[in-house]
């Protein structure tokens, strides 16, 4: 009689998982043929501007500086993202020797030129926690004595060019609107609404929580040795392009970071010391574009999609060296605490589009400014 009852128990358990299966099955095609459609070329080579973006963006802005209030350092105000640096370092960005011809413009315009910059390395969050923390991590670099007008022309970033990137090649919300309800959300400490804002299914954003979810990676084991990308697209003369940094290791001499204790607070701080100022080794980068082809889906307005590099390899434009160097004074750390970096301190040739591109040139401004207002520091380069 028991032997009966577990072998009836089993079929029917058997069945179950069939159905299951199959039910699973055919979500997954679904839901994959439905994403094929979706996400199908061709795209617009040109920027589309929603009608309520200018008042979403004033909303973002004021969530923005609330979170830079709730976020104090004690005495100082924080930046809203990236508040953790692990180190400003100096750098040089040189211009691919045999750049080809159609790539050359802005501050590519000159093969073999070198620039001076600045590379801020920094945390995501919006307050200094552990390293060891799931977390983005940033790279934005400044190249220095820049000619030319730039898009933000004010006297403190005229000779500015910036490059602002994180350690994910895509964002969790699509445009303006999206952001403003997530940002909204997290603010309110209300996490769980940033991506299931509704009960209505249709409302709930599983795909941008599953890429939020990705961007929290556990830390790397030096700032230097992770990849940025620049998510967002952005003009290269008549191109339409997104950039990343990668790691070039190739081209410096071989070196092989120590263990570092990764329950220190601020060990990738301490790796990047280790190998910059102990060991007096330098690190390597290359600079590098993908070009938009719109034939296929490589969206302008949807940080959200990553564009296909079978489809359009990334290219090398660029090497960006940063040499031994002793970073870590007061002065310095200081100094870069008042750093401004935007993607809009840049030339035409190099003009951000998009909506997450337009949202920046708004609140990263206006954060700045009320940041540097707050800390009574000078509105730094």
């Amino acid at each position: 009689m028991l032997k009966r009852f577990w072998l009836w128990l089993g079929r029917l358990l058997g069945k179950l998982l069939l159905v299951l299966l199959i039910v699973g099955g055919l979500g997954w095609a679904g839901g994959s043929a439905y994403y094929a459609w979706k996400f199908s070329g061709p795209v617009s080579t040109e920027e589309e501007i929603p009608a309520d973006e200018a008042a979403l963006t004033q909303g973002i802005i004021e969530d923005a500086i609330r979170i830079v209030e709730q976020h104090r350092d004690n005495t100082r105000v924080l930046r809203d993202a990236h508040a953790k640096a692990h180190g400003c370092v100096k750098a040089q960005v040189t211009v691919l020797q045999n750049l080809v011809p159609e790539l050359r413009h802005g501050v590519l315009a000159e093969p073999g030129k070198t620039w001076q910059a600045w590379m801020r390395l920094s945390n995501g969050n919006a307050y200094p926690q552990f390293d060891s923390a799931r977390d983005a991590r940033g790279m934005a670099i400044k190249l220095l004595d820049v000619p030319g007008d730039k898009l933000l022309n004010s006297k403190a970033t005229a000779a500015n060019q910036d490059f602002v990137m994180f350690n994910h090649p895509v964002f969790f919300v699509r445009d303006v609107a999206e952001y403003k309800q997530n940002f909204a959300a997290q603010a309110s400490g209300q996490k769980i609404q940033a991506f299931f804002p509704s009960w209505d299914p249709r409302s709930w954003e599983i795909r941008h929580l599953i890429i939020a979810l990705k961007t929290l990676a556990p830390a790397p084991d030096s700032p230097v040795s992770a990849t940025y990308n620049s998510i967002a697209p952005f003009k290269l003369g008549p191109h339409n392009i997104k950039y990343r940094v990668v790691p070039d290791p190739q081209s410096c001499p071989p070196y092989e970071l120590p263990e570092q204790n990764t329950a220190l607070p601020n060990f990738l701080r301490n790796a990047l010391y280790q190998q910059l100022s102990l060991d007096r080794v330098p690190a390597c980068f290359a600079l590098q574009v993908q070009r938009q082809n719109a034939d296929y889906y490589m969206p302008i307005e949807d940080t959200s999609v990553q564009w296909s590099e079978d489809i359009s390899p990334f290219e090398t434009v660029a090497t960006v060296r940063v040499e031994p160097q002793d970073f870590d004074s007061r002065e310095q750390n200081l100094a870069c605490d008042n750093l401004s970096f935007n993607p809009w301190h840049a030339l035409p040739e190099h003009r951000p589009i998009g909506g997450i591109n337009r949202l920046r040139k708004a609140v990263y401004e206006a954060v700045s400014v009320y940041r540097h207002q707050r800390n009574a520091a000078p509105q730094a380069h």
